[in-house]
């Protein structure tokens, strides 16, 4: 199936030869106590612990790398909330170039920060009244710059395929991978490499309640807008899924599971006092799903995509604070 579709798994090979040396070969953490809880073999690809902290860097310097010369002197442009904006911003800087960034202004400040380190000219807009596309799209135009979108391009998606990759060359089969989902990268690369290696794994994604799109698209076989949401998971805040990245999704996904952001706060709160490990909202979404119980089956052997740790030490603070701790079922 996975031949016919835009993203092959020779794509996120070639991908992952790409990225090598380059990308962090992210860890895989265990651990009894969540075996426990979940009642399954649970195994944790840590994107939290990739470069620009997040698996957004996969896909960027596997689309920046292939641009001509000319396109690197001309400078890249990208928008982003907050993790692809780092992330491109890190890739042309790494191959001599320079990116201009087009972010929410109600960006976690720690986010803003770090990609304006990493040597971006930083713009920004609502994106509550603003098209970030239409907006994007038209500042690139106006300088002459590659845009590299944060998941409507193939080698973007390709790239972030390699995390899937990774986990299950590592680890052997699995019964089901639990991805995040907010435009559809992630869930997108990482389903082809996932079928491509396992045809029978089941690929679940996970979004926040309040930004249902997918699960609603899924449903209805087609694209589905809804309000853009307002949820602790800044990164999974779409109002639409990709264009490219549905077409895709739509055959390789199987489920999508919901979380409130409580259940998030609690996952984000378990990460840190029993992992060990700091996890933005974004990032703990499928740890919540597994320790929410929203996942009935739960498959016997389970990985888990943990797309990201970027979020400041004060927010972190507020968010687990009083966050509800989880309990054994």
């Amino acid at each position: 199936m996975t031949n016919a579709l835009p993203v092959t798994l020779d794509d996120v090979r070639d991908a992952a030869t790409r990225i090598k040396g380059v990308a962090h070969r992210t860890p895989v953490l265990r651990s009894r106590t969540l075996d426990a809880l979940a009642g399954a073999e649970v195994l944790l690809k840590c994107e939290n612990f990739q470069r620009i902290g997040a698996f957004k860097f996969r896909g960027a310097y596997n689309a920046v790398s292939r641009l001509t010369p000319e396109q690197l002197a001309r400078s890249i442009a990208a928008y982003s909330s907050g993790n692809h904006a780092q992330a491109v911003a890190l890739a042309a800087r790494e191959l001599g170039s320079t990116a201009v960034i087009l972010m929410p202004e109600d960006t976690p400040r720690s986010k803003m920060e770090a990609t304006a380190g990493y040597g971006a000219e930083i713009v920004t807009y609502d994106r509550y009244t603003g098209d970030r596309v239409a907006i994007g799209e038209a500042l690139a135009a106006d300088r002459g710059l590659a845009l590299i979108p944060p998941y409507e391009h193939p080698h973007v998606i390709a790239g972030q395929g390699t995390a899937a990759l990774e986990l299950i060359e590592e680890t052997g089969d699995l019964d089901a991978l639990l991805v995040p989902i907010g435009g559809g990268g992630l869930i997108a690369g990482s389903a082809t490499a996932a079928k491509g290696l396992l045809p029978g794994i089941q690929v679940i994604g996970v979004e926040p309640e309040a930004g249902d799109d997918t699960k609603r698209s899924l449903a209805a076989g087609e694209r589905v807008s809804i309000p853009v949401p307002r949820t602790i998971a800044d990164g999974q805040a779409a109002d639409i899924p990709g264009e490219l990245t549905f077409s895709i999704n739509k055959h390789l996904v199987n489920d999508v599971a919901l979380v409130s952001d409580d259940d998030i706060r609690a996952a984000m709160r378990f990460a840190f006092e029993r992992l060990k490990i700091v996890v933005e909202p974004s990032g703990a979404t499928p740890l919540a799903a597994l320790l929410s119980g929203r996942l009935e089956p739960v498959p016997a052997r389970i990985g888990l995509i943990i797309s990201g740790g970027n979020v400041d030490a004060r927010r972190f603070a507020e968010l687990c604070a009083d966050a509800p701790q989880v309990q054994p079922a």
